[in-house]
């Protein structure tokens, strides 16, 4: 969610150098790298199901901030996992893990986080892009079997499905975009994503949900979260919706983008 910036000094957050360990083509568009070594030992997990992690990626000599979900975290192997999305050699943090050998190092800061699912909530809503599979697969490990609702992710196709490991009583529905390009391609804009649609269209259950949104920015910011908050009445506090990525932008450009909304939405 976006937070409101105060006057107070920022507390940083824990860096540790990783070690990669191998990595593993999970789609045609995603790779996970596993990550451990030394550095292991000062990087502590959270309770947060979106946990996510900064990470300082190299590229053509200069280092860019990159945020990722943490995927998984083995304390006994001592080693986290990352998914990044590829679509060859666009962005920075794509061909990085593309091209990863074991041993190369890694800084990474954190982990934050903000969400975990309410073991409390009549139903729970879980949606989002590919770039948000991490934290609704790590979110749908952690309901209730008990728990009831629905996850829905949009990915280009077939192909860039994965395995979501969820309670019987919450449906798990795969919305395919058609074309194979999402974070850098312009096939498709935000206003038309199809995981819009189907998230509308859902038949809304009876009590109250806890709600988690993520992915593409104007899908998710300008389209699913006033329908979420306005025409079906979530607080704010049952409903953690944000950006992950903005089209057209690197991320310098998407921390710019969301910097302008809040201020808009604040002034409004």
């Amino acid at each position: 969610m976006l937070r409101k910036f105060r006057k107070a000094a920022r507390v940083s957050k824990p860096t540790t150098t990783l070690t990669v360990l191998r990595s593993e083509q999970l789609t045609p568009h995603m790779i996970r790298v596993f990550l451990g070594g030394p550095g292991f030992d000062a990087f502590t997990p959270n309770a947060f199901t979106d946990a996510y992690v900064k990470l300082e990626v190299p590229h053509e000599g200069q280092t860019y901030l990159r945020t990722y979900t943490v995927s998984s975290v083995n304390t006994d192997l001592r080693e986290i996992a990352i998914d990044f999305v590829v679509h060859g050699d666009q962005g920075i943090a794509g061909p990085w893990a593309a091209r990863a050998k074991a041993g190369e190092s890694l800084t990474v800061r954190g982990p934050g986080g903000a969400y975990a699912p309410d073991a409390g909530a009549d139903w729970h809503l879980l949606a989002g892009d590919e770039t948000a599979i991490p934290a609704i697969s790590a979110a749908a490990r952690a309901l209730s079997p008990e728990a009831v609702g629905y996850i829905v992710v949009e990915v280009a196709g077939a192909d860039d499905e994965l395995p979501i490991t969820a309670p019987e009583g919450v449906q798990v529905i795969w919305v395919h975009r058609g074309n194979a390009s999402n974070v850098a391609g312009e096939e498709q804009s935000g206003d038309n994503a199809p995981i819009i649609a189907t998230v509308r269209e859902l038949e809304w259950l009876p009590g109250e949900p806890h709600v988690f949104i993520h992915g593409e920015a104007q899908a998710v910011m300008h389209n699913l979260r006033p329908y979420i908050r306005n025409e079906r009445g979530v607080s704010a506090k049952r409903a953690s919706i944000s950006g992950y990525w903005r089209r057209g932008r690197t991320e310098e450009g998407f921390r710019v983008w969301k910097s302008e909304l809040a201020v808009a939405e604040a002034a409004g």
